[in-house]
């Protein structure tokens, strides 16, 4: 099955350095094999099920928090690297060696953390000309300010395929992504990922975006709007570096349902000017999240089978046409 061959082979891009700086710092994410936890463990960054190896009780249930990882059924725990097993001597017939969490790999491209199971590449040959850019982009984020999850009533390729291209813009985001009247842009293609980079071309907005650079303290951006596709579920989009929109499509044991999640990561702000940068933050968590549920009400109405029996593109599709061939390049 597609789907298991991408989530088993490829690394997956899930979260940023910043996101997890406390011990304890957890966030939750879902997934058609379950919940995949990304756990601060006194520092160490881990990546596990979201299952106690005992009764499988979920230990965690929030999107994101500070807790230790406790199981509140029988008090099994994980810290410092082990599972520790209260009244271990009540499981003499059982191979306690056995108990332990199901752990994912682990590789960071800068401050980027990416998840793998048993991935075909390395990190570096997945991402391939993506990756410096990823980095620089890692770099200028200074943390989290918005977490925003999900069910999407779609297929996650019907999700992903709307998030690759431009074309609907106008027609589903007039009042909100449309109101940048990006211009025609241009698509770059590295391997399995692609990149488009557009100007914004209504100007009073474009004047305010670039008077906007004197609260941030960023060495790369880009002077518009960016979004980078990263193979096989993630994007990252940006417009002028203020802030980036980190969103995974990850598939669901449902076909018509993806599990969505967005996080809004935000750039250095100059001491001086954090009072200014709040407000434009939250003025842009408020604007990604109508963008996010317009696309919802949008995908809902697409049948799977829409996938296969509609393969009509336009120019500005170019990232869809890319998107099906780089899937058919990998399921054999």
């Amino acid at each position: 099955m597609l789907e298991q061959r991408l989530s088993r082979q490829y690394w997956h891009l899930v979260g940023h350095r910043t996101e997890l700086l406390a011990d304890n710092d957890f966030i939750l994410l879902k997934w058609a094999d379950g919940e995949i936890v990304l756990f601060n463990d006194h520092g160490n960054i881990v990546a596990f099920d979201n299952l106690c190896p005992h009764r499988g009780t979920r230990f965690f249930v929030e999107p994101h928090g500070n807790q230790p990882a406790h199981c509140p059924y029988h008090g099994w725990r994980y810290d410092a690297g082990k599972v520790h097993i209260p009244e271990p001597q009540r499981f003499t017939p059982c191979d306690l060696a056995k108990a332990h969490l199901n752990e994912f790999q682990l590789e960071w491209c800068a401050d980027f953390l990416f998840i793998g199971v048993a991935p075909i590449l390395s990190l570096s040959e997945q991402l391939g000309e993506t990756e410096p850019v990823l980095e620089e982009i890692s770099f200028n984020i200074a943390g989290r300010f918005d977490f925003n999850q999900y069910p999407f009533e779609c297929n996650w390729r019907v999700a992903l395929e709307n998030a690759l291209e431009p074309y609907h813009i106008d027609m589903v985001h007039p009042d909100s992504l449309g109101s940048l009247r990006l211009e025609e842009g241009e698509n770059v293609f590295h391997g399995l990922n692609s990149i488009w980079r557009a100007p914004v071309g209504n100007g009073r907005v474009d004047k305010q975006l670039r008077a906007m650079s004197r609260l941030f303290n960023i060495d790369y951006r880009y002077e518009g709007y960016q979004s980078l596709y990263i193979f096989p579920y993630a994007m990252l989009s940006s417009t002028y570096g203020y802030s980036y929109s980190l969103q995974n499509f990850f598939p669901s044991r449902d076909p018509g349902r993806t599990h969505f999640s967005s996080r809004l990561l935000t750039a250095p702000v100059l001491p001086e000017r954090l009072a200014t940068a709040q407000t434009f933050f939250e003025s842009t968590a408020r604007i990604n999240r109508k963008v996010f549920d317009e696309d919802h009400q949008i995908c809902r109405r697409i049948p799977i089978h829409a996938l296969h029996t509609h393969p009509i593109l336009a120019d500005n599709e170019a990232k869809v046409r890319h998107f099906r061939e780089s899937l058919k390049s990998v399921s054999g």
